[in-house]
């Protein structure tokens, strides 16, 4: 489980194609001094356990159920930086939203227009997802939590401070590329409640009040 609050940037510097999987080599962040093997890290939102590690790198595998959601190739994981993320601990805060690290799908960005210091992006949602995004809730891209600025018309679009920009990868993309999306998983679960319990509605007319 992760907040969305992006702690350093890396760089992913080797890659491994297996059968199904790619094995990566990740820049170890001087701040990241307290890890261990089967330990849980976000890399753009995507939850990804730490095989081994050394001084330099932390080793990951990114399983086939992950490349299929996301299409990465051993090209598109070079080319940008890599926002990075610890699991929490109880008894933090959490500054961001509750993230678990299991993305939903990859959405293009569709345009970047700066506001003064600030960043706006906006970004096309996949259909499917539209019905748990709104305006003022919550989303997760490439592990940064962020707020709906406005959703219409399946166009999802954040403003990102000073902080953020300095913080996280999300300025160096540019119209056209992917990144990750992983919606709250609050709404998820509110949606899947009235799918499955459609008729089960509460008639408030029938609630009365308890005798204190």
């Amino acid at each position: 489980m992760f907040s969305g609050i992006i702690e350093v940037k890396s760089k992913i510097i080797h890659t491994q194609k297996k059968d199904s999987s790619l094995v990566i080599e990740v820049q170890r962040p001087a701040s990241f001094d307290d890890i261990k093997v089967g330990d849980s890290i976000a890399l753009n939102g995507i939850c990804l356990t730490v095989e081994k590690f050394d001084a330099q790198t932390i080793q990951f595998t990114i399983g086939f159920e992950t490349l299929k959601i996301t299409n990465w190739s051993e090209l598109d994981l070079v080319k940008l930086p890599v926002n990075l993320e610890r699991s929490l601990r109880f008894g933090d805060r959490i500054h961001g939203h509750m993230v678990t690290g299991h993305v939903d799908a990859m959405v293009s960005l569709k345009d970047k227009v700066y506001k003064g210091e600030c960043l706006i992006l906006k970004l096309k949602v996949p259909k499917k997802l539209e019905a748990f995004i709104w305006n003022k809730g919550s989303v997760t891209l490439n592990g940064v939590s962020l707020t709906v600025n406005n959703f219409n018309s399946g166009v999802l679009e954040v403003c990102l401070i000073p902080e953020t920009l300095r913080q996280t990868n999300l300025e160096s993309y540019e119209q056209s590329d992917l990144l990750t999306l992983e919606i709250d998983n609050f709404s998820r679960a509110i949606y899947r409640y009235f799918e499955t319990h459609e008729n089960n509605k509460i008639n408030i007319e029938n609630v009365k009040e308890p005798h204190l």
